[in-house]
């Protein structure tokens, strides 16, 4: 990405309605949808600017790379930790390390190899471990957004079941989120095209209307493993 994209995450993702909302949505999924031992080992692939870091450290004893070097700067400064570089696919580190939950979150859309990255992240799992990942959902959803966040592709579920049986895992859940908001952002993107608007999709709100989507998209948490949304912005799933 963009060196502004991640000084835009960097400052955002504490509390844009977005990062806040996806964050325990993720943290519901694992709980509830992966069987995981008492301690867990936890890898971070691509860990940004270190958001998730701190919620995910609270679930099992945590690893994480970063192929940006300011990102990975800013995330080990928010979480007091030495992080390695990586890349995917082919320059993760620790050869010799197994996990028993590897979290992936938006990060394959901007890797051009998304089979071969599946496949070398599936490696490193332990036998029972799990990959957890989300991703933006749907192609006709592609916007200036996805071009300035340097995206290859969006998936539905479809697309990334096949990716992931490519790579020789399998998809044990599947779900779509950020569905209540679903509509409203829509109708914003297709009003943002017909009059050729390119402000950035993850402006900060004031602090009212932050707080109204940061509830409505977070409410979505009780859903996970229950309801099943036929549609939604983003898409997450569980492999093995």
């Amino acid at each position: 990405m963009d060196r502004d994209v991640y000084a835009r995450m960097d400052q955002l993702e504490a509390h844009h309605w977005w990062f806040v909302g996806r964050r325990e949505i993720i943290r519901a999924a694992i709980t509830k949808l992966i069987p995981l031992p008492q301690e867990p080992s936890i890898l971070e692939a691509g860990c940004g600017t270190g958001g998730n870091l701190a919620m995910l450290s609270s679930l099992g004893d945590l690893d994480a790379f970063e192929f940006d070097d300011i990102a990975r700067k800013r995330a080990e400064e928010k979480s007091n930790r030495s992080l390695p570089f990586g890349a995917l696919p082919d320059r993760i580190p620790g050869d010799d390390s197994a996990y028993d939950l590897i979290g992936l979150f938006d990060v394959l859309e901007h890797v051009e190899a998304d089979e071969a990255s599946l496949a070398a992240l599936g490696a490193r799992l332990t036998p029972e471990g799990r990959l957890i990942l989300t991703v933006p959902a749907y192609g006709w959803l592609w916007s200036k957004h996805d071009e300035r966040h340097h995206h290859f592709r969006r998936y539905t579920k479809a697309s990334l079941t096949e990716a992931a049986q490519a790579a020789g895992l399998k998809v044990e859940r599947s779900f779509y989120f950020n569905s209540f908001l679903f509509p409203v952002v829509v109708a914003i993107r297709a009003l943002k095209a017909l009059f050729r608007r390119d402000t950035p999709d993850d402006d900060l709100p004031g602090p009212v209307m932050n707080r109204l989507l940061s509830r409505v998209f977070r409410t979505e948490r009780h859903l996970v493993g229950t309801i099943p949304m036929p549609f939604g912005l983003s898409l997450c799933a569980v492999l093995r």
